[in-house]
């Protein structure tokens, strides 16, 4: 089994249409180390990731300032709020600088932020000292997210 960068399950290369049968196996879906797999009381199953296993496909603001929550959804209709047990975090590709947003959903099992909902987390950024240095960055549940170091914007 494989999954794709785009959330998109595959079995021997053929992708899997049922979406309960998807996640069916995301719920069986495990991170142990560096390696994937799917677990049953009867075996232990590799599978390859390409990115994350899943896909942040839409968020929700609720509140404003410190108060103010993400809550977002993934292609398998998971949800989580960003904050301290669900960290959001940011890779830059080094040599195009382009950014790689993540959430993580549970236990060690991350989803990509889609492009369109990490240009909608863009309009609810702000400008914060994080670490000693100014980042531009997201609010939620009371914890800073930085996205990329404020002296790199226009």
């Amino acid at each position: 089994m494989r999954i794709a960068r785009d959330g998109t399950w595959f079995y021997m290369g053929t992708p899997i249409g049922r979406p309960e049968l998807v996640r069916l196996f995301s719920t069986i879906l495990r991170k142990d180390d560096d390696r994937y797999v799917l677990v049953t009381p009867v075996e232990k199953v590799g599978i390859t990731v390409d990115d994350a296993p899943f896909v942040a496909v839409d968020f929700r603001v609720a509140g404003k300032g410190p108060e103010q929550t993400l809550t977002f959804v993934t292609n398998l209709g998971d949800e989580a709020v960003a904050g301290p047990d669900h960290p959001i975090r940011v890779e830059r590709d080094p040599e195009t600088g382009e950014p790689s947003p993540y959430i993580l959903i549970r236990a060690k099992l991350e989803a990509l932020i889609d492009r369109k909902s990490f240009y909608r987390l863009v309009e609810v950024g702000e400008r914060a000292e994080h670490e000693g240095e100014r980042w531009f960055g997201v609010r939620s549940s009371g914890v800073f997210f930085p996205i990329i170091p404020a002296d790199e914007l226009p």
